[in-house]
């Protein structure tokens, strides 16, 4: 069923990783198999029945070839720098060479106690197995770089947190699970050698074309291209109301991917302010401060590779540094284009970036939804009279009636028709995102009553979500005041 493995993390020295076997659960049943993204990989589906699926997506039997490991990494955790953490419930089965030519990580997450697994149960409750299924590819179909969800499967074993849940089992999809983390984890130890085995692989792997650069410029031209991939990152999850909640070190993907969605959320009311994750008690992780925590994230980054960006430590500081200090140059770019697409904007005008801004001030004060603002907008750049539904949406309304005229002016020097921009407007803003009560009342369905099929409304609501969906304006709608969901739990 699975595709030939390749093992290539596996294969690197001893001090990398933990041999870990999964270990098997009484009762796995398969909920979930995204059989688009298999066939991607290359599975072979027709010779496996779902429960032989149940049976190797939780671990419960090992795919041949597999040599299953636990990730070493270290992280810096809500500012605090713990020097051995690693995969403490997830194991790597291996690497395989999707159709299209490209390398994927396939990793089973809730998969029992590791070596790092620090006293811990090493599995993971049934709901935010759930909620990473849904929302990685949600985010996938966004158009956002994302982990992956190949299957979710059920355990039949308890989990003990605050109260007794149901197990499971994500199988997970990356095109790496290399992380700042990694870096810091050889950098803590003062094991050079380690360090630049893992960067050189970094870079064999995700920057091919930096590997014939020579030594002293390789290795900070690896730190730019994490950072680039990482402002253009958060630039797209700012763009969608995303916020992580936990981007500690150790969940900052050298990929450029989203990866590790615990307490995660989707903002509604705009307010930069916004924090749901229940750990998050300072704020930290606020949908705000993303771009700056991104910039905190590359400096260790930085800061971790300083012995083979120079010989010369101060020299590796001051080059490090001058890279570092152009994040918020290099995110305002690639936020703007976020925002001129969301605003029908092909053109670039000097007056793009505070037309913007105020619209998101307007949005602020009105306590708009962030989603339906722009949604509504793409109707209203078609027709004045798709304003009413938009106005709807503002408590207080003065900022948005100034903006709109200045907006439209704007749109008058794009080129093609108002149906035209319109309709390019409905593709860059969805109607149907991953609202943080529907992703609550799916997972009490599927925690309390075994009921799967909100579960699966949803995946199917959410694979199409810049389209219209007759039936379904419920899925488009903000939480009622009894509905809103407050706080977001990581799950470990």
């Amino acid at each position: 069923m699975f595709p030939e493995f390749s093992l290539r993390y596996s294969r690197l020295p001893e001090r990398f990783y933990e041999p870990f076997r999964p270990v098997k659960v009484s009762s796995p049943r398969l909920l979930a198999l995204n059989r688009e993204l298999a066939q991607e990989l290359g599975f072979e589906l027709s010779a496996c029945s779902d429960q032989e699926a149940a049976l190797l997506f939780s671990g419960n039997e090992v795919p041949a070839g597999a040599e299953p490991v636990a990730q070493a990494y270290a992280g810096h955790q809500f500012g605090n720098f713990v020097p051995r953490l690693g995969d403490g419930r997830a194991v790597l089965l291996g690497e395989v060479v999707d159709r299209a030519g490209r390398l994927r990580d396939i990793q089973l997450k809730g998969a029992g106690p590791t070596p790092f697994s620090r006293g811990g149960d090493g599995r993971a409750p049934l709901g935010p197995v759930l909620r990473e299924y849904v929302v990685s590819e949600a985010m996938h179909v966004l158009g956002v770089p994302t982990t992956r969800s190949l299957a979710a499967v059920s355990t039949g074993e308890p989990v003990y947190r605050e109260r007794v849940l149901p197990g499971g089992v994500l199988t997970r999809v990356a095109a790496s699970h290399i992380r700042v983390g990694s870096f810091e984890y050889f950098a803590a130890r003062g094991d050079i050698e380690g360090l630049r085995i893992l960067a050189d692989y970094a870079i064999e792997r995700h920057y091919p074309q930096l590997a014939d650069l020579p030594e002293n410029e390789r290795y900070l031209a690896l730190v730019a291209g994490v950072q680039a991939r990482q402002a253009a990152l958060i630039a797209k999850w700012m763009g969608l109301g995303f916020i992580h909640g936990v981007m500690n070190t150790d969940n900052s993907s050298i990929a450029g991917e989203t990866i590790d969605y615990g307490p995660c959320a989707f903002m509604e009311t705009y307010d930069p302010h916004t924090v749901f994750s229940s750990i998050d008690r300072g704020g930290r992780y606020a949908y705000g401060n993303q771009p700056a925590i991104a910039q905190w994230n590359m400096a260790r980054l930085a800061e971790a590779l300083l012995p083979l960006i120079d010989s010369e430590e101060q020299n590796a500081i001051d080059r490090a540094t001058r890279l570092i200090v152009r994040f918020p140059e290099q995110y305002r770019a690639e936020w703007l284009a976020v925002m001129r697409a969301k605003l029908g904007l092909e053109r670039e005008e000097e007056g793009d970036f505070e037309l913007a801004e105020s619209l998101l001030d307007a949005m602020h004060k009105g306590r708009a939804d962030f989603t339906l603002t722009f949604r509504h907008l793409s109707d209203s750049a078609e027709s004045g009279q798709a304003d009413d539904a938009l106005l709807e949406l503002f408590a207080q309304r003065e900022g948005i009636l100034a903006w709109l005229p200045r907006w439209r002016a704007r749109l008058s020097a794009e080129r093609g028709s108002m149906a035209d921009i319109a309709a390019r407007m409905r593709r860059a803003n969805p109607l149907y995102i991953p609202r943080n009560h529907l992703v609550e009342a799916m997972i009490r369905a599927a925690v309390e009553d075994d009921d799967f099929s909100e579960f699966n409304t949803l995946r199917d609501v959410l694979a199409q979500p810049f389209e219209h969906q007759p039936g379904r304006d419920a899925y488009a709608l903000p939480a009622e005041p009894d509905e809103r969901v407050l706080q977001t739990f990581c799950g470990t």
